[in-house]
C-alpha cells in the first residue's frame, strides 16, 4: 500500500531530524542501544547510553514555534506513554540501570538541536 504523498514528507522529515538528533547525541558522548522502539504501549526514539545512565530520547521536530514549539509538544499523556513503553524495555534486562528521560528539539530555523537532559520523571 502506498502512503499519501502527505504523511511521506512528514514522515521523512522525522527520519531526518532523528538522524540529526542521533548524531549530535554521539558527538555528546552518548552512544545507541536502540533506535525506534517499539511495543504496544507506544514508541521510543533513541535509547542511549550516557555514562552509567540509560537515556530514554524523544525527538521532536518543528518547521516553526507558532503553537508552542516542539517541547511543548510533549505533554503529560505523551509522557506517561513513553514511561510505560521505556518500563517495558527495561523488563527485558536482567539488571535496572539509573535511567532518564531525555528530549530533544530540531527547529527548522537553528542549525543546533536543543537538548534537555532530565525532561520529565516518572
Amino acid at each position: 500500500m502506498k502512503l499519501p504523498r502527505l504523511l511521506q514528507a512528514s514522515n521523512s522529515k522525522g527520519v531526518l531530524a532523528e538522524k540529526q538528533a542521533l548524531s549530535y547525541l554521539q558527538e555528546q558522548g552518548l552512544r545507541l542501544i536502540c533506535q525506534n522502539y517499539y511495543c504496544r504501549f507506544g514508541e521510543i526514539d533513541l535509547i542511549m547510553i550516557d555514562q552509567d545512565t540509560l537515556v530514554f530520547i524523544e525527538v521532536r521536530y518543528r518547521k516553526n514555534s507558532d503553537f508552542g514549539g516542539p517541547f511543548a509538544s510533549i505533554n503529560k499523556s505523551k509522557q506517561r506513554k513513553i514511561i510505560t513503553t521505556a518500563k517495558h524495555y527495561l523488563r527485558t534486562l536482567e539488571d535496572e540501570p539509573f535511567c532518564r528521560f531525555d528530549a530533544i528539539a530540531i527547529d527548522s530555523k537553528s542549525t543546533t538541536p536543543a537538548w534537555i537532559q532530565n525532561a520529565f520523571q516518572e
